[in-house]
């Protein structure tokens, strides 16, 4: 099995990055993870521009039968039980792969939005794309473990 997450941005604070390589090794135990990170638009480019640049570049990492989720504020708020049993269902569906996408500082293009199989929110809260990163993350680690059976889920 294989998640891959494509989004905008390199991640430059030590802290997050440790997050992140953290889960990214408790998921190797069910997965391999892959994050690929395509160039994110300066501030100083008008918005529609800059969504339309980033998500171009996302697209374009994204292949014509990838099952495909899209971090969005305007998803589906989902328990992490229903998290887990969707994930593992798409997954399946993916050929044993899940395309996850975070959206830039503005968020996500129409057109990646569009493109997505499944919208998840993570609630009405705006946090940054690096953050909604490592709490994707954890919740495909959390998503796992339901699946598995396993104690870590409260």
């Amino acid at each position: 099995m294989k998640i891959r997450i494509v989004s905008p941005g390199k991640i430059k604070e030590k802290w997050l990055a440790a997050g992140i390589d953290e889960y990214k090794k408790r998921i190797s135990k069910y997965a391999s993870v892959e994050i690929i990170e395509v160039p994110d638009s300066p501030d100083t480019i008008p918005v529609d521009r800059a969504l339309a640049k980033e998500g171009e570049a996302i697209l374009s990492k994204i292949g014509p039968s990838d099952v495909v989720w899209a971090a969005d504020l305007h998803g589906d708020l989902l328990t992490s039980e229903e998290f887990s049993k969707k994930m593992i269902s798409d997954i399946e569906k993916g050929g044993s792969v899940l395309t996850l996408v975070i959206g830039g500082s503005n968020g996500l293009d129409p057109s990646v939005v569009k493109r997505a199989d499944r919208r998840v929110a993570f609630g009405n809260i705006t946090m940054t794309h690096m953050m909604t990163r490592l709490i994707l993350l954890e919740q495909v680690y959390r998503g796992f473990k339901i699946a598995n059976g396993e104690k870590y889920h409260k």
